[in-house]
């Protein structure tokens, strides 16, 4: 099944962001919260787009995108400005899932082949605005990238001829028709541009008008229907909620039918209140959503089990999770290492907003990046003695106090474990 993808993209011109590439209407001065309107509200990717030409602009423009990566749950797919090897790097680094580069710029060829040898054809996507340069490098764009974007709606039939790379659509139509049409293609993987970049753009509703027309566009399906599923004497199923990332059980719920077939439509989860007989949206008064990462069954079908993103605590007492007093038990050792992690470098987050006297954590902030870059410098080369020894403890010590001081320095240049373990994945 091929599905289609609804994609919204931002031109950033001074930090804000404009209609068009040609029009500097400004249509939001916060890009990130437009980013985030459009990652919660029904968009599947996101593309963007810097309009600057300075080199300090273009760092501007590469911040912004991370600051809009930590906020968006749905890929990103970033260019603009790129002139050299390093701007590539920057904006992977920031968070895009692919950089993509101008093929109507000089030098682009070059550039693009040495991108894709050094970060992988899968990272780089490359734009255009004529099927003249698709049809003279096609062997080059096959080769080395793995996402065409075309900044103008072309020949579909011909450029479907020419490479069977993913297309997406960037086009100024406000048409409607025209833009269903587009979708229909078989080689269209999604649409973008002016209609669904609305600042208040309504995907879902545009989605079912979409499948009203027999194209599929989400790819959240259920293998079974809820006609399947056992249920209890009032029609529900239980639900066991678990964190995606760290397998903590966050709550039990239940859901009925409508609450099913919305939690797959919206991507959200959303549940029926036994107390209150109606269907609600965890996250709907009080902002903490849960976005949908799985549903699985168990072997009974009888209970489902959801991997979610939980925004904020997921218990009304304002607990992370529902499951927080403990009743019977021995004693045992249980380290999450991401748990540990990030309990860790929540403590130096809070060191570093709310200052302690005596802290050697808010010594190294006070004394400044120098003081915390020689820190991990000098723990970098005590690991590389411990490991000149025979004892393995003392690497493992070595390591901690490492692994210390880069989530100092972590917190001071804003990363956070999400990133650094996002990275990792995509290698």
């Amino acid at each position: 099944m091929s599905y289609k993808r609804v994609i919204p993209c931002i031109f950033i011109d001074s930090g804000k962001a404009v209609r068009w590439y040609d029009d500097r209407t400004v249509i939001s001065k916060d890009v990130v919260s437009l980013a985030r309107y459009y990652s919660e509200n029904g968009a599947d990717e996101l593309l963007v787009f810097d309009l600057s030409e300075s080199d300090e602009d273009h760092e501007e423009a590469i911040n912004l995108m991370r600051k809009i990566n930590r906020v968006i749950r749905i890929p990103m797919v970033a260019g603009g400005n790129i002139k050299r090897q390093e701007d590539v790097k920057k904006i992977l680094y920031a968070g895009a899932k692919r950089a993509m580069l101008n093929f109507s710029k000089k030098d682009s060829i070059e550039m693009m082949e040495a991108a894709a040898l050094r970060f992988g054809k899968e990272k780089i996507a490359v734009s255009l605005n004529d099927f003249d340069s698709l049809f003279k490098q096609q062997h080059v764009i096959n080769e080395n990238c793995s996402e065409i974007v075309f900044m103008h709606r072309l020949d579909l039939d011909s450029v479907m001829n020419i490479t069977d790379i993913p297309c997406v659509i960037v086009t100024d139509s406000m048409e409607e028709p025209e833009l269903i049409n587009i979708l229909k293609c078989p080689g269209v993987k999604g649409l973008s541009g002016r209609y669904v970049s609305q600042t208040d753009m309504k995907f879902s509703e545009f989605k079912k008008r979409c499948e009203d027309e027999e194209i599929k566009m989400t790819s959240f399906e259920s293998i079974m229907e809820f006609s399947e599923f056992k249920l209890n004497e009032n029609g529900l199923i239980p639900v066991v909620v678990q964190d995606y990332k760290t397998q903590e059980v966050l709550m039990v719920a239940y859901m009925n039918e409508e609450a099913f077939y919305n939690t797959i439509k919206t991507g959200r989860m959303t549940y029926y209140s036994r107390s209150r007989k109606c269907q609600w949206v965890k996250g709907e008064t009080s902002g903490h959503f849960q976005y949908v990462k799985s549903l699985t069954i168990d072997c009974d079908k009888d209970t489902l089990l959801a991997k979610v993103e939980q925004i904020g605590a997921a218990c009304h007492t304002g607990n992370k999770t529902c499951f927080y007093q403990p009743l019977v038990g021995t004693d045992y050792d249980e380290k999450n290492p991401l748990q540990v992690f990030e309990s860790v470098y929540a403590v130096i987050e809070d060191r570093k907003a709310n200052p302690k006297e005596g802290s050697y954590t808010n010594y190294l902030f006070d004394k400044g990046i120098d003081k915390i870059l020689k820190k991990v410098g000098e723990e970098a080369a005590e690991i590389i003695i411990a490991a000149k020894n025979p004892n393995p403890e003392e690497v493992k010590y070595e390591m901690a106090d490492f692994l210390y001081h880069a989530m100092v320095l972590m917190v001071e240049k804003g990363l956070t474990w999400d990133d650094i373990v996002g990275e990792l994945a995509d290698r």
